[in-house]
């Protein structure tokens, strides 16, 4: 009896060549749009020590007591993590490197996040983010441009459907007060709290307001609010952001709900959601975390970051229509006989060398076979080479989309092909 054969870890996903050609698409517009506001690439590692995640996300998170893929090192021991998120571990490398001692910082990373989540559409295991973060500047004019940079990528992408949400959490006095003044409020309706909000009672009051049981929906309304306790100074941030963001006519709705997940950020959050998605509809969030850099470890310094997800980013492009890009092929290279596969492997590699995209035919067949696979590969031109034309040094030339074919020495044969490329 045959071994059971291996699948992927449930909720890790393949992504097969069809499909990865719109993630290179995707990859190559992002880095151009990135590099377009002056932001510069970071690369941290996939594991980062557990105390990371916990000092900077919060210890009394759904990341960091129920998601987090942490374990013992077996050979010392330390105690890793897979990164459940970027902004901790970027502003780990920041103040290890000294990279804020000359001047800010506006920098982007991508790659795999991991969470232990239940697998559903939008929502996976191993995920993958493009996380932006501006580090060492203070005003509502980069949270502006955060946001106006995301605006123009959503138009580059062709997204329709995607609405902007905004918000301000002050800063640590005033969310100390309005903690105080939840923990009294949800201490006197104890009893109307699910087990989860009990739990956050003490430990984090403010997660409670993000609770989506339909039976707490009410409770919740009536909670004390935390705009009544922000600062002026905060206030005025998150007034100037409004204004920048209405000259430049972008549109936002006020979420006095809109907490976040991470206990990092404060004064400006935001999300971009869908409606297109269902239940997964925030494709982009951040928002400001002034304070993290100093809880990590080093000297006090503001800062302001997002996150999208490119799976639900991927998933929103093809509900909105968008095609799958095929691979561009400019040239198929068929052959038949001996003389004529030798010299069909140094044509193709001189086509190469003048900057064109070529298939070389391999593993033999006729050349009907043969002419069959360069019309499904989507090549502009075949470029057919018998033991008749390798005697000669010549090679016949066959337009893919109809046209005569024509013969040529192989001295003509790169400008004789880019007449036909499209």
């Amino acid at each position: 009896m045959s071994e059971k054969t291996i699948q992927a870890v449930r909720g890790m996903n393949d992504i097969l060549p069809d499909e990865a050609e719109l993630w290179l698409w995707f990859e190559e517009v992002v880095r151009d749009w990135l590099h377009s506001y002056g932001y510069r690439n970071i690369r941290m590692p996939l594991v980062e020590p557990t105390a990371l995640f916990k000092r900077a996300i919060g210890e009394v998170t759904d990341i960091v007591e129920k998601e987090m893929y942490s374990f013992a090192d077996a050979l010392n021991g330390d105690e890793l993590t897979l990164r459940p998120e970027g902004t901790a571990s970027c502003v780990r490398a920041v103040l290890q490197h000294n990279l804020l001692y000359n001047s800010p910082q506006r920098l982007y990373y991508s790659g795999q996040m991991f969470r232990h989540e239940r697998p559903q559409k939008g929502r996976y295991r191993q995920f993958h983010q493009y996380g932006v973060e501006a580090l060492g500047f203070s005003g509502p004019d980069i949270d502006a441009e955060q946001i106006l940079m995301c605006a123009r990528l959503w138009h580059k992408l062709g997204l329709r459907d995607v609405a902007l949400q905004l918000n301000t959490l002050g800063d640590a006095a005033s969310r100390q007060r309005h903690r105080t003044k939840l923990i009294e409020y949800f201490g006197q309706n104890r009893d109307m709290l699910d087990s989860d909000a009990t739990r956050r009672l003490h430990s984090n009051p403010l997660r409670i307001l993000d609770s989506k049981n339909p039976e707490m929906q009410a409770l919740i309304e009536s909670a004390p609010k935390l705009m009544d306790e922000i600062e002026d100074d905060a206030l005025q941030h998150f007034s100037t952001l409004q204004k920048l963001l209405e000259q430049h006519d972008v549109s936002f709705e006020i979420n006095p709900r809109l907490v976040r997940g991470l206990d990092y950020y404060n004064r400006t959050v935001f999300e971009w959601v869908t409606t297109e998605l269902g239940a997964q509809g925030t494709i982009c969030a951040g928002g400001r975390y002034d304070g993290l850099i100093e809880q990590i470890g080093g000297k006090p310094a503001p800062a302001t970051g997002f996150a999208m997800g490119v799976e639900r980013l991927l998933a929103l492009m093809q509900e909105d229509g968008m095609a799958l890009p095929r691979q561009q092929v400019d040239v198929y290279v068929v052959h038949q006989g001996d003389h004529a596969s030798r010299l069909a492997s140094k044509v193709a590699e001189r086509l190469r060398d003048d900057e064109l995209r070529v298939l070389l035919h391999c593993g033999g067949g006729s050349f009907k076979s043969q002419m069959k696979k360069a019309d499904t590969s989507g090549a502009s031109v075949a470029v057919v080479i018998g033991d008749d034309e390798a005697r000669s040094s010549e090679a016949s030339v066959k337009p893919m989309q109809g046209g005569q074919q024509i013969r040529v020495a192989l001295d003509d044969l790169t400008k004789t092909v880019n007449q036909f490329i499209k």
